[in-house]
């Protein structure tokens, strides 16, 4: 039996940091993709890039569509891959939006899409993680700072830091209605956060973050190295982000809904493994076991 070295240490007695042990950027200099090697190198340099009009108001207005008959189907609200808020009890997320539907699963499948994902990660790659994510107006809730890859290691068990997330809008990001943040930079340091991993953590973690929540102390000294990008833009618009970044969201009090539909790809060279700290593996939907490449 191969033994598998834990290069990101979490969820013990206390809160570490660690360098980052991988590259950001895993293929080589000059290889052909729909990134331009400045935008790459940005990517490289801040953990995300943003690209103002990865799909077209046809597209926005198919997938926002799509999105409204997901969240209004009584049999996907009893799935169990649906998310409802803790207050209002109305749908957050929809998990494994590839797998129900197949116009986004066209999504993932789309070059623009999968395309610079591969150019990133360098190699073929597979969908750990799908979902569409409903942030209506007047009092959806916001998403507490985190790093993906810190629950994605602990609680899933992939290995290294070889995946991207994309954020694709489908209604207009304001500077008000919630959007998404990241600290700059952040992506090169791995904190490994304090506190054990419950059982069936991922119940109440995907309402609201608990276990693998970073300290006050921590975030401040992320911030305040680089200081806090926010995301704007129209419907159509995506944000590319290193699966290390710390990132969340605030509430949304405005009459302006935000929705996106969010895809995380993983290179076929770092298929999840056992997780690294926590009793059991969070269920597929959340974290794939099919690691079939996108093709």
């Amino acid at each position: 039996m191969t033994t598998i070295t834990d290069l990101y240490p979490s969820r013990g007695t206390s809160e570490v940091s660690v360098p980052r042990q991988d590259p950001v950027v895993w293929s080589e200099p000059g290889t052909p993709g729909p990134i331009p090697g400045a935008d790459l190198q940005s990517y490289e340099r801040d953990g995300f890039l943003a690209v103002d009009r990865i799909i077209g108001e046809d597209e926005v207005a198919l997938y926002h569509a799509e999105l409204e008959r997901l969240v209004t189907d009584p049999a996907i609200r009893a799935d169990e891959r649906s998310i409802v808020e803790p207050k209002s009890q109305e749908i957050r997320s929809v998990f494994e939006v590839h797998k129900i539907s197949e116009i986004f699963a066209q999504l993932v499948r789309d070059e623009r899409v999968v395309g610079r994902a591969r150019q990133i990660l360098g190699s073929d790659v597979y969908v750990h993680q799908s979902r569409i994510n409903v942030k209506p107006g007047f009092g959806a809730s916001g998403f507490y700072w985190h790093s993906d890859f810190e629950t994605w290691h602990a609680e899933d068990g992939l290995p290294n830091m070889r995946t991207v997330s994309v954020s694709i809008a489908l209604t207009e990001n304001y500077d008000t209605n919630g959007g998404l943040m990241i600290m700059p930079g952040s992506h090169n340091t791995f904190l490994g956060c304090s506190g054990a991993t419950p059982k069936d953590n991922y119940k109440k973690s995907l309402q609201m973050q608990d276990a693998g929540t970073p300290s006050d102390e921590a975030l401040t000294k992320f911030a305040s190295r680089r200081g806090i990008k926010l995301f704007t833009g129209k419907a159509g618009s995506a944000t590319w982000f290193d699966c290390n970044c710390m990132h969340g969201s605030g509430d949304n009090i405005t009459p302006f809904p935000r929705s996106n539909v969010f895809i995380v790809f993983n290179s076929v060279e770092n298929t999840a493994v056992e997780p690294f700290s926590a009793p059991v593996r969070r269920p597929e939907f959340i974290g794939a076991r099919d690691f079939t490449p996108v093709k």
